[in-house]
């Protein structure tokens, strides 16, 4: 069901009416929601024949996507028959608007919009050392999935070693409205970094402590909205924010990511078998860096074969139950290039690149689970 429209002037003429429900199909770029139901829309009025002039409200003053809204609601006015002219103005929500719209969001939402009873798929992304790519194979699953039609949460966990904002190209700063955090979309995906808010060379000193209350806020403080899956991509190895994680997304799976060596596969399993203490389901292996095959057809084996089933195996009769190897990307440049550009290969390759098609397919097995509703009580009550 949704929210009544919140708009400060009643309309009076034809062309005001038909202006308000043109607006209802704006949405705020970065809340994702109508900007009629969260009153963005301070009043819209026809101050001449054919003439409208809407007030819009921004969060803050320096709102990163001010410009965004303001040409999406003039076009969504401009076209309507009768309007001559349309001129869109800005002003800023006072700090009472801004709570109630804190308010209206949050509603009845739990602190924790994660925890036991959540619809949403969480699935933290880990590997057993660093350098496999695994925040590489975390964004573009991330940006597949969005491509599918799902409403994709990307948390970038690695705090020491934070690269998602580089990866999918944003340096948006996320918006403050009062103690909510906005998080900046990228390729359709809702994300948030510790990168966001520090310089980029800055390093981050923290311990324990620290790490944890730093993923907490991320899962509790940022308005995620109503996700169908929820990525986090969790720094290398089995350290405080792995079980950081499993402790605040207790319906969270794992993915383990690892190169086809030997070497980078015993250290892999590693990471899924924490899955054993923390009470977490492992969903699948993920091979990258797989062989690659030369344009002449020859097929090289970079980082050898085989690590991503031998994973997978391990797992599988360590865990007692099967662990799947979801799929093996291969080496490819492309991958390389995308992430430099912030621009994911599954955006731009998907036709020519072996590596993209991997990455959608591995999408594909993790898009198909429903939400389900099993057991997950309703907010009704007899009268």
């Amino acid at each position: 069901m949704s929210a009544p429209e919140i708009v400060t002037s009643t309309p009076t003429t034809a062309l005001e009416s038909a202006a308000l429900v043109a607006l209802a199909a704006v949405q705020d770029p970065e809340i994702r929601r109508p900007v009629t139901e969260l009153g963005m829309v301070a009043s819209v009025r026809e101050s001449s024949p054919g003439r409208l002039e809407v007030v819009l409200r921004l969060t803050i003053a320096g709102c990163p996507l001010k410009g965004t809204l303001e040409a999406d609601a003039r076009a969504a006015v401009e076209g309507l028959d009768g309007c001559a002219e349309a001129e869109v103005r800005l002003e800023v929500m006072t700090p009472e608007q801004r709570r109630d719209l804190q308010e209206r969001l949050r509603g009845s939402r739990p602190a924790n919009p994660f925890g036991e009873g959540t619809l949403t798929r969480v699935v933290g992304v880990a590997s057993g050392k660093g350098g496999v790519g695994k925040s590489t194979v975390t964004a573009n699953l991330a940006v597949a999935l969005a491509r599918r039609g799902l409403s994709v949460g990307l948390i970038d966990a690695d705090v020491h070693g934070f690269s998602i904002p580089g990866l999918l190209g944003t340096h948006a700063a996320p918006t403050r409205v009062e103690d909510m955090i906005l998080p900046p979309v990228a390729h359709g995906v809702k994300v948030i970094s510790i990168g966001m808010f520090l310089d980029e060379d800055r390093p981050v000193a923290w311990r324990g402590p620290m790490l944890h209350r730093a993923l907490e806020q991320f899962v509790t403080d940022v308005y995620w909205g109503d996700l169908d899956v929820l990525l986090i991509d969790l720094p290398p190895g089995t350290g405080d924010i792995a079980i950081s994680a499993a402790q605040l997304l207790p319906t969270s799976e794992l993915i383990v990511v690892t190169t086809p060596q030997h070497a980078a596969a015993q250290v892999a399993a590693r990471a899924g078998q924490l899955a054993k203490q923390t009470g977490q389901r492992v969903a699948g292996v993920v091979e990258n860096m797989g062989p690659m095959t030369l344009p002449d057809g020859t097929v090289l084996e970079v980082f050898g074969a085989g690590g991503g089933q031998e994973v997978a195996d391990r797992l599988s009769q360590t865990l007692g139950a099967e662990v799947p190897l979801l799929g093996t990307v291969p080496l490819e440049p492309a991958v390389r290039t995308g992430g430099d550009d912030g621009v994911p290969v599954v955006l731009t390759e998907t036709a020519a690149s072996p590596a993209a098609q991997a990455l959608e397919q591995v999408a594909a097995r993790l898009a198909v689970r429903p939400r389900s509703l099993r057991g997950v009580g309703l907010p009704l009550s007899p009268r």
